[in-house]
């Protein structure tokens, strides 16, 4: 084993847009080089592609990627002999229309006295099939009066659609504080480059003693 501390011994490797790719679009991905001390140094990367069918590689040096395929694919990055783990990167189908509107009742009422503190659930249903399954939808809180109580999505304040394209989160608030007066609530889709899908869904839950 080399005792030589300035030699690159490991890769430090990212993967843009949590490792989605829209069909036909590209990503690049980052890399850096890890010496012995665990500082950056300068290297030459070369990027692979190991499912060439699903991803190509159009610039070896800066890892840029196409998505040719719909389905999952593997990057990798080497220096020398020494390779990166695989990278996994899902190509999803291209979002040419895709259509937002509510699933359910857009307004609620939570009584924060009940044991249950849920909202009823808030749901978006996605239109433009095939795209409009496994599609991340996210929902964003504005609390009034400002500066209120703080909420929590449950699962999450992301989701993925399901199969028929429906997402749907609850809110819950927290147990022995007050509560807010109430909570509009947002859902919004983004792309896998970081702009969102045009329109949005607005939902209103108020809380009552």
């Amino acid at each position: 084993m080399s005792t030589n501390l300035d030699q690159v011994i490991a890769l430090d490797i990212g993967i843009p847009n949590g490792g989605q790719l829209e069909f036909g679009d590209t990503l690049v991905p980052t890399a850096r080089a890890l010496n012995g001390r665990g500082d950056s140094v300068a290297a030459d990367f070369i990027w692979v592609s190991l499912d060439t069918a699903v991803l190509t590689v159009l610039d070896s040096t800066t890892g840029e990627t196409r998505g040719d395929s719909v389905a999952q694919g593997r990057l990798q990055a080497r220096i020398g002999l020494l390779r990166s783990n695989t990278l996994p990167i899902t190509v999803i189908n291209r979002i040419d229309s895709l259509h937002l509107a509510a699933g359910a009742p857009t307004r609620d009422t939570v009584t924060v006295s009940q044991p249950d503190t849920l909202s009823d659930s808030l749901q978006v249903q996605l239109f433009g099939a095939p795209a409009a399954s496994g599609r991340r939808v996210v929902f964003t809180a504005s609390i009034f009066p400002v500066g209120g109580p703080a909420v929590t999505f449950v699962p999450n304040d992301t989701v993925l659609s399901n199969a028929t394209g429906l997402a749907a989160i609850q809110l819950k608030v927290p147990t022995g504080g007050p509560a807010p007066d109430s909570v509009i609530v947002t859902a919004t889709v983004p792309r896998p480059d970081g702009t969102s899908v045009p329109g949005s869904v607005t939902f209103v839950v108020e809380f009552r003693p």
